[in-house]
């Protein structure tokens, strides 16, 4: 553990994080580097490791902050009123999704080598908030479909969760492989992310 208190520790791991916040921007998973990280950080490359082990719990730990974001605008929908049809829930709950680009790639892209090579402390850190945008997303239901049975809502969940790790891949097409498309004359129809997360949970509700 790196010497300081525990607020300067976290604010030396914020700043590594949003270094690759910002390489993420422009750049694959694959392509940055620690080296590139410190170089937009006060830190030295092998400095960084006193607060990451690898450039794969960054990039968890950064995954954790967005299901956080995600997490609160989901429950200014749960605050912004009373009630909403199911319509109103759909399109509410898309708009939160469209907001959150950063999410739906991190989601789709590396997730399974985030995790593999992060230690447990980290990945827990990242499971209490993967948790906890599960249990928002039930309170959501709960509160504007209360006719909707527990096992409905669970159903629900692991139908849309699954669903929204596959949303990037089919909104983020370059050029080169919309030639590719073009060619095999796939007749692939193009859709925003709010288009496909509301037709979706749409359907999911019934």
């Amino acid at each position: 553990m790196p010497k300081g208190s525990a607020e300067l520790v976290a604010s030396r791991k914020d700043e590594i994080v949003k270094a690759v916040e910002k390489l993420y921007q422009t750049m694959n998973f694959k392509d940055i580097t620690l080296k590139e990280i410190a170089d937009l950080t006060t830190f030295t490359r092998t400095s960084i490791y006193n607060y990451f082990q690898t450039k794969e719990e960054i990039f968890l730990t950064l995954h954790k902050i967005e299901y956080e974001r995600w997490i609160e605008d989901l429950e200014s929908v749960i605050n912004l009123q009373n009630a909403m049809t199911k319509d109103e829930i759909a399109q509410n709950i898309a708009h939160t999704l469209e907001k959150r680009e950063q999410l739906l790639k991190l989601m789709s892209m590396n997730h399974f080598e985030m995790e593999a090579n992060s230690r447990l402390e980290i990945l827990t850190e990242f499971k209490v908030a993967y948790g906890n945008s599960i249990k928002t997303m039930k309170n959501l239901i709960k509160k504007f479909c209360p006719d909707i049975k527990e096992n409905e809502i669970n159903d629900f969940i692991y139908v849309l969760f699954p669903f929204i790790y596959g949303i990037y891949p089919y909104v983020a097409v370059n050029e080169k492989q919309k030639e590719a498309m073009k060619i095999a004359n796939t007749g692939f129809i193009y859709h925003s992310v709010y288009e496909l997360a509301f037709n979706a949970i749409r359907k999911l509700l019934g």
